[in-house]
């Protein structure tokens, strides 16, 4: 009886869509995972971390382990709420709903708060999923955090079980420029929009912790620009999706306008590199083989939120091109693919 019910189980797990896995296309039936991903963001601020979850779920190379809802600053004009992570959250139960996707990962939130130093924790429910994940025995798919925010769950993981540091690769949207790489943009933020979300976070990332680091500074993430005439006719006529997160930008750029600023006919959808050096990583010898990056030791982070010179800092990814053509053009077709 027991051996019955186990195969008939094991067979709705096989006819059933993958309860972890990216939403299976005819298209896309020969794709297996070969990466396991868990996804950070403030889905309550920047529309740009919906784009990049719906590209990531629908992408079948990687295996969703989590989605973690994160804050944003505490004085965001976004949410000024007591309840940031809370409220990403549920906006990403939103987009996934959408999708057709609700229930189908596991969706927690982070703290709603910054950390109150560099070596003291936070506790959530987004740090447990996170540890749990990298300590794992029972695979060998490698571990990829994707964080598109500050660095408080990720950098809370690891205070919290240093021996997960080795398991895992961050990859981080934020930070600003390398001087001898880029110069910053005109009327720069300072610090760093993401950065400034949890310095203390980003200080024991850089300067505490062993953790392998890929970084898309503030001049890549700026490479991301969706045309304004590509979001409405790539992104809007691809069903309830696409319709969706047209309709979250166009939201967006009303609310822009009562405050007088003009964005010109395009927006920086900066989280969507994520999906790229993961889901789109080259069929041999596996890489994000189509961006550059260079190699620098690991700065630290000061309390200001700049980076000081560290001779004996780790090596990191510093992402300095990235494969734009590649990144929208795979986004369309899924789009269209599962419209």
């Amino acid at each position: 009886m027991f051996k019955s019910k186990s195969l008939l189980f094991l067979l709705l797990i096989i006819a059933s869509p993958s309860f972890l896995f990216a939403q299976v296309n005819p298209a896309f039936k020969a794709i297996t995972p070969r990466f396991r991903v868990i996804m950070d963001n403030d889905f309550g601020g920047d529309p740009d971390g919906l784009f990049a979850l719906t590209h990531l779920v629908l992408s079948p190379s990687v295996e969703v382990r989590g989605i973690i809802g994160s804050h944003l600053n505490a004085n965001d004009g976004f949410d000024k709420s007591k309840t940031q992570a809370d409220n990403a959250v549920k906006k990403a139960t939103e987009l996934l709903t959408v999708l057709k996707m609700k229930d189908r990962f596991p969706l927690v939130a982070g703290s709603n708060t910054a950390m109150v130093n560099d070596t003291t924790p936070v506790k959530s429910a987004a740090v447990d999923l996170i540890i749990k994940e990298a300590s794992r025995t029972d695979t060998s798919l490698p571990l990829y955090i994707l964080c598109g925010a500050g660095l408080t769950e990720i950098a809370s993981a690891v205070l919290t079980d240093p021996k997960i540091a080795d398991k895992v690769t961050l990859i981080w949207i934020g930070g600003p420029e390398y001087l001898d790489i880029a110069i910053p943009p005109p009327n720069y933020s300072n610090p760093e929009y993401n950065l400034n979300i949890d310095i203390a976070a980003a200080r024991a990332v850089f300067n505490h912790s062993q953790l392998k680091l890929w970084q898309i500074p503030r001049d890549g993430y700026r490479q991301a620009i969706l045309p304004w005439s590509e979001l409405h006719t790539k992104i809007k006529p691809q069903g309830e999706t696409g319709k969706y997160l047209a309709g979250v930008l166009e939201s967006l750029m009303a609310r822009i306008q009562q405050y007088k600023l003009n964005l010109g006919e395009v927006y920086i959808l900066g989280d969507s590199p994520l999906v790229l050096l993961t889901a789109l990583q080259s069929s041999f010898e596996a890489d994000p083989s189509s961006s550059e990056y260079v190699l620098k030791p690991c700065p630290l982070i000061n309390a200001q939120g700049s980076y000081e010179y560290n001779a004996h800092g780790r090596n990191i990814r510093v992402y300095r091109r990235l494969d734009i053509n590649l990144m929208f053009n795979d986004f369309f077709a899924k789009l269209e693919l599962n419209k």
